[in-house]
């Protein structure tokens, strides 16, 4: 029976070591997320075991959701717990607020992700394991969710930007049964979550009231369902691929062309336009909505410029591109910034940076502009402007249409003024008035947006 009892042990720590040897290297920071229960103990002592074959840096962080009355008292075991391993741990304390109509469990998780872009570490890795793995399947079927949704959790998920720690769930192909047998095995002490019985939740509903009849039927339903996961995971897959070949047909200058996206299926467009904005780690809109967007784009008029926006992200048409933009908040018309000579100037309320490069035979004449104060501003209206010194001095408002500047980048791109005459305006040049004479040293600007 002992001999029986720790070769369970030593399965169950081959299993997890050949999970993270597939993706961590020698030397990585792996940052447990803690909670106290049985499935992250079980993951945190099994990660101290093998940290002495393998070389890597271990640490916890627990999240005080502080919605449980014993919330402090779990925080209080994960220390605790901790300090008997000799690691760091990093308690993060939240105040869930949901807007209304917004689910608990959603809201929840999406402040648990974003603590964990903050840690300092490769991974931050989770417990979530094979029985998990088929309640996100079957909750992701009961939404009506699309492929991609229906892939499941993935054993490593990359958060972004670059630069903070990954996902790793190395336990996805070990069962909850596996999981508290080793606990036992090994007199691992954890706390219970009470919320986990209430079937509120819809997650703990399908665990308490529908699996448990499944498993009846369906003994191996969990690995049933990773191999469903799979199959869609490969179908996403290709998808993808399908959408990379339709993008390099559609997409000219970063836009997608809708003369070359109406040559496309209806269902083809709509994968190439889910595949842009998940390419940009844009939260994608339900399927009703990405339908709507795509109708709206493709049968608005060719001098319309419809503007679609949902979360934090816009989708416009103009000149026969479809453009995708981040919502930003109105410039505030009083902004402006005097520049002293800087090589950058970063300007906040512009969302981003000019750079100012010296440069033989163009650029704005340094001896031109030296006894006037030299601002940069947006917009008001009025301006004129003579970027060609053959041409005649025309309004600012004719010269960014004459540009193609989409009418919604008109009002927020930087202009400098020296005293009151406007100078420079990016995309379209130096007025005549300030242009370097032939040989002389200019300065040029160059505008770089977020």
């Amino acid at each position: 029976m002992v001999h029986s009892r720790k070769l369970k042990s030593i399965n169950f720590l081959h299993n997890v070591r050949e999970a993270l040897l597939a993706h961590i290297k020698p030397g990585d920071h792996l940052a447990v997320a803690l909670s106290g229960g049985v499935d992250s103990v079980v993951l945190l002592h099994t990660l101290a075991t093998l940290s002495r074959e393998i070389p890597l840096t271990l640490s916890a962080v627990h999240i005080n959701h502080g919605i449980s009355s014993n919330a402090i008292l779990w925080s209080k075991f994960c220390c605790h717990l901790c300090h008997s391993y000799g690691i760091s741990i990093y308690i993060a304390y939240l105040k869930i607020k949901k807007e209304t109509g917004e689910s608990l469990e959603a809201k929840a998780r999406e402040e648990r992700y974003r603590v964990f872009s903050q840690i300092q570490a490769d991974y931050v890795v989770l417990a979530q394991h094979l029985d998990d793995q088929a309640e996100t399947l079957l909750l992701q079927l009961l939404r009506g969710a699309g492929i991609k949704g229906l892939c499941g959790m993935p054993p490593v998920r990359k958060l972004s930007p670059i630069g903070i720690p990954q996902i790793l769930r190395p336990l996805l192909e070990i069962s909850r049964d596996e999981i508290e047998s080793y606990g036992r095995l090994n007199k691992l002490n954890w706390i219970k979550d009470e919320s986990n019985d209430s079937i509120i939740f819809n997650r703990n509903f399908l665990r308490h009231e529908i699996l448990p009849i499944l498993k009846k039927r369906y003994p191996n339903y969990p690995k049933i369902l990773l191999r469903t996961s799979r199959h869609f995971s490969e179908a996403s897959l290709l998808l993808d691929e399908l959408a990379a070949i339709d993008n390099e047909y559609c997409m000219v200058s970063g836009k997608i062309q809708i003369s070359n996206i109406r040559m496309l299926s209806f269902a083809r467009a709509k994968n190439l336009l889910r595949y842009n904005l998940a390419q940009r780690d844009i939260t994608l809109p339900s399927t009703v909505k990405l339908e709507t967007i795509l109708h709206q784009i493709l049968s608005a008029g060719p001098d319309s410029q419809p503007c679609i926006r949902f979360g934090n992200t816009e989708i416009r048409r103009h000149k026969g591109s479809i453009h995708i933009l981040s919502s930003k908040t109105p410039l505030s018309s009083s902004a402006h910034y005097i520049w002293n000579g800087e090589t950058h100037l970063v300007l906040d309320h512009f969302n981003g940076t000019i750079c100012f490069t010296d440069i033989k035979s163009q650029g704005i004449s340094r001896k031109k502009i030296s006894t006037e104060l030299i601002t940069i501003r947006s917009r008001e209206g009025g301006e004129r402007f003579m970027p060609t010194c053959n041409r005649p001095r025309k309004s600012l408002k004719n010269l960014l249409q004459e540009a193609s500047i989409p009418p919604w980048e008109r009002n927020t791109i930087p202009l400098i003024f020296c005293g009151e005459k406007l100078i420079w305006v990016p995309g379209i040049g130096i007025d005549c008035e300030f242009q370097v004479e032939s040989d002389e040293f200019g300065i040029l600007p160059i505008w770089h947006p977020l």
